[in-house]
């Protein structure tokens, strides 16, 4: 008998089953990574458009404290909170008073606080007084060069007379400075935190807050008056920055989905 016809084709190619073309299978996996760098870009539009949400909220932080130090530091002096208020100390509410101090500064070491400021890098000389109201308080009299460390590190605490200081009240500063913690067996200082320092110096009834005194009008150290009033605010261009991304990365995201299809020619 002859064989019949098409019977040397296997049945793979007789039945239709089988693995699909390899061009299916590019198709398939061309269209799955489409997929994914679309959701991911899509991911990439809502993380720039909360960023600079966020910065129009820190924008507008940043104008109240503004406010709300410009209008502190020209107010008149007031008598700094006593321990019947200290429990409402915060920063939205007292930073930056104008507030006064009377008093006599403590003996005993200063605490020197490394700083950076319009002077160059140095120290804060931090020494306690004990006000006419019986409590404590951290004033910071001001900023030394390092050549002058050994000289305030050794100090009695400044003159035991009476004096009064007119300052900026500032919220205490825990923890440490950026990437470095205060040592207190070691007498290393990074930040004007309070509550260590008090510690450290065994003071009580110590207030949470300490003073910046002002400038004494005085050649020599330290040297007052270089509290930092002025704030940056750059946050309008960061959040402009991150709406721009954000739409240049729809645009992006939707241009393949707007334009037409191109017509394939004729096969050959």
């Amino acid at each position: 008998m002859s064989p019949v016809a098409g019977s040397g084709r296997t049945n793979t190619e007789a039945t239709g089953i089988g693995p699909r073309p390899a061009s299916q299978e590019g198709a398939g996996r061309s269209s799955a990574s489409r997929l994914v760098l679309v959701l991911l870009g899509l991911l990439g539009v809502l993380v720039f458009v909360g960023l600079g949400i966020w910065q129009l909220e820190r924008r507008a932080w940043k104008l109240d404290l503004i406010a709300r130090v410009d209008q502190r530091i020209h107010a008149p002096v007031f008598e700094a909170p006593g321990p019947e208020s200290w429990n409402g100390i915060t920063a939205a509410r007292y930073e930056y008073s104008h507030v006064r101090l009377a008093g006599r500064f403590l003996g005993g070491a200063n605490t020197l606080v490394q700083a950076v400021t319009e002077l160059g890098g140095g120290y804060w000389v931090l020494t306690p007084m004990r006000t006419d109201s019986g409590f404590v308080v951290l004033v910071n009299r001001g900023f030394i060069p390092p050549k002058r460390k050994a000289e305030f590190g050794q100090e009695s605490g400044g003159s035991t007379a009476p004096v009064i200081i007119d300052g900026l009240l500032r919220m205490s500063e825990p923890g440490g400075g950026f990437l470095r913690k205060n040592d207190t067996t070691g007498n290393r200082w990074y930040s004007r935190d309070v509550a260590a320092i008090a510690t450290a110096r065994g003071l009580t009834d110590v207030a949470p807050y300490f003073v910046d005194a002002e400038a004494s009008g005085i050649d020599g150290w330290p040297h007052g008056g270089l509290t930092v009033v002025t704030f940056r605010n750059s946050h309008l261009i960061y959040a402009l920055t991150w709406f721009t991304l954000a739409a240049m990365l729809a645009l992006a995201l939707a241009k393949p989905m707007t334009g037409r299809p191109q017509r394939q020619g004729p096969a050959r």
